[in-house]
């Protein structure tokens, strides 16, 4: 069986990581001369993005193995495993740091200055991440208009955990920064570090937020995520667009990766041929599904003519 294309997935992940590590040195190192909490906060975000992406790529590459004995389903999952490992690292590296620092500075604030620094640190912050974003984004709305779907629906349903991490963990970068921006502003209007530290705190709340739907994600699909009507309806016209079939009695679609699928299906076939001609007939429509690069294994079985069609929504 031919390998299958991973896609462009892996350059998402790639800008994301170039930017983040940028961004987080240049965070610490604000952070650091202006002793801004908000600032802090975003670092530890920063940093924890920077390791999640090592994450990520481990769960490109482990999850584009070819499939074998020992697993026949092939290797996608790993790209759960690994992307849940990542929501975790957000959530303790990032979420919990920046909350703790914020309430810290609540109770002993630290004095802060150098304020243009840390605005500028922020300004070239938000245009790197915004690139990250945007490469996210696109990849995102091309996969959304193969599906017919809107581009936050394909981000919430998709079943590549890794593109759907950068997009979160980006827009959430995005709304950090703006967070950490006010809180510095607050910090330097009013001379209060009650805003900054606030700051610290919402931008730790936002990356838990973030963490937890990650993670609920990736467990839905690692326990069996049902595919959605679309999909269902998708490979239905697919497997009916063949002349030697004639309906479908029994459809089944299992996530087992990234855009990999596992189909099993129940069909009449057309007219009355011989028993070895439909035995060829089927492996053919089989070997012709798995060519296609979402189909990680397709088996056919006949129905018999008591069983009702399917009927699905395009009809």
């Amino acid at each position: 069986m031919k390998r299958k294309k991973s896609g462009p997935v892996s350059l998402t992940v790639i800008i994301a990581f170039a930017a983040n590590i940028l961004v987080a040195a240049a965070k610490t190192a604000a952070a650091l001369i202006s002793g801004s909490a908000s600032m802090t906060a975003e670092a530890a975000h920063s940093w924890a993005d920077t390791g999640n992406q090592v994450f990520l790529l481990i769960a490109e590459r482990k999850a584009a193995r070819k499939r074998d004995r020992s697993h026949p389903m092939g290797y996608g999952r790993e790209a759960y495993v690994w992307s849940m490992i990542a929501a975790f690292g957000l959530f303790t590296a990032g979420a919990v740091v920046s909350v703790m620092h914020g309430i810290q500075q609540l109770f002993t604030p630290e004095p802060a200055g150098d304020y243009a620094i840390a605005y500028a640190v922020l300004a070239v912050a938000f245009v790197l991440e915004g690139v990250s974003f945007t490469q996210a984004f696109r990849q995102s709305r091309k996969a959304a208009r193969e599906l017919d779907r809107n581009t936050l629906e394909q981000v919430l349903k998709s079943s590549d955990p890794t593109l759907r991490a950068v997009f979160a963990e980006d827009s959430a970068a995005l709304v950090g920064l703006l967070i950490a921006f006010a809180g510095m502003f607050l910090h330097q209007v009013t001379g209060s570090a009650v805003p900054d530290a606030v700051g610290s705190i919402l931008v730790g709340i936002l990356l838990a937020a973030v963490a937890v739907v990650l993670i609920d994600r990736n467990r839905r699909f690692l326990v069996g995520q049902a595919v959605t009507s679309d999909i269902e309806d998708s490979m239905a016209r697919r497997l009916l667009a063949h002349p030697e079939i004639e309906r479908i009695t029994y459809l089944h679609l299992e996530f087992v990766g990234p855009r990999k699928l596992y189909v099993v299906a129940a069909v009449d076939m057309q007219g009355d041929q011989r028993e070895h001609d439909v035995a060829v007939a089927l492996r053919r429509v089989e070997r012709e599904l798995e060519d296609h690069e979402t189909v990680e294994e397709a088996v056919l079985t006949l129905a018999t003519a008591d069983e009702p069609s399917l009927v699905f929504p395009a009809g």
